[in-house]
């Protein structure tokens, strides 16, 4: 930590960068990063490839996140924020690769040490955590309500509202300092967890219609498409949280989400690419089962990216659910 410490002092312009397809975690520790950063007038650059969920809309500052930049432009450092694997930040990747210091600072067991500075925390319940615990050892005052309602929200998001079993004691001491500091929890969980479209709910309809449950009942597989998406007005950001549905089914210790990136082409035996996230009652270790794939995450939950047929994707995962 003390060598990031000291290269930060001494860098000047830092584009800082979190993976696609973000969630809480990852928007909230790359404004927070950014926050404090820009107080200790560094030239700083907030980027993700992808759009910002709306349900994160809310978070300050979140408006000077970008989805572009200009490869003329100079930096001599690079934060790579909660990704596993240096490809998770999208297409940037080659031209953040040529950046002379890349740190890499992230809470993930399956992360692969990637980067010139590494500041991995698999014991952290969140890479804000991490981000909040750098600040306190830069001696950077958390006073403020813009940086404490991004740890927050980081936090909050990836514990699961503190259902998860990465809650532990630091998660609360650290949720009690950024509300001192000015995080509203209630008006937090009104924006993430608050109301939601009519076409968010059809396509809730229709990821329910579609769940299988293995022989056992230990595995349930829930199958989203595009053109499902396209039927009900929603993206692929409301699709977050739905695998959750398949997992709170009674029995259930292992929860499978195919999702299809392209439209058309229903035919399961034709390959086409596919999302699969994992989500695990806590009995499975659901990284591993995502490491065999060349995916990743957390102990209860994982994904991939996989070109396959849909027919051998569920055949692959029912295999697996024998074992359960």
């Amino acid at each position: 930590m003390k060598k990031i410490i000291n290269h930060l002092k001494n860098s000047n312009h830092i584009i800082i960068a979190s993976h696609i397809n973000p969630d809480g975690d990852a928007i909230g520790s790359l404004i927070a990063m950014g926050l404090a950063l820009d107080a200790l007038n560094k030239n700083i650059t907030l980027y993700n490839e992808s759009p910002v969920p709306s349900a994160y809309r809310f978070l300050p500052s979140v408006e000077r996140i970008v989805r572009q930049i200009k490869e003329t432009n100079i930096y001599d450092t690079a934060i790579i924020l909660d990704c596993a694997d240096f490809q998770r930040i999208g297409k940037i990747s080659s031209v953040i690769n040529k950046i002379p210091v890349i740190i890499n600072i992230d809470h993930h067991i399956t992360n692969t040490g990637f980067g010139n500075l590494n500041l991995i925390d698999t014991s952290a319940c969140a890479t804000t955590e991490i981000i909040y615990n750098l600040l306190i050892e830069m001696a950077f005052p958390i006073n403020n309500s813009e940086i404490a309602t991004s740890i927050y929200t980081g936090i909050l998001t990836d514990t699961g509202s503190f259902h998860f079993s990465n809650t532990n004691k630091s998660t609360f001491a650290i949720c009690e300092k950024m509300v001192e500091a000015g995080a509203d929890p209630s008006n937090v969980a009104l924006h993430i967890y608050g109301r939601c479209s009519l076409g968010q709910i059809k396509l809730l309809n229709m990821a329910l219609e579609s769940i299988e449950i293995s022989d056992n009942g230990k595995m349930s597989i829930m199958i989203l498409t595009k053109d499902m998406l396209d039927e009900t007005g929603t993206s692929p950001e409301n699709t977050n949280g739905l695998v959750n549905y398949a997992n709170n089914i009674e029995n259930v210790k292992v929860a499978v989400l195919i999702r299809k990136l392209s439209n058309g082409n229903e035919v399961p035996e034709k390959p086409d690419n596919y999302r699969v996230s994992l989500r695990s009652d806590g009995t499975v270790d659901v990284a591993a089962i995502a490491g065999s794939f060349g995916g990743g995450g957390h102990h209860r939950a994982a994904g991939f990216s996989i070109e396959s047929t849909l027919s051998n994707i569920k055949t692959q995962m029912l295999n697996i659910a024998v074992e359960l």
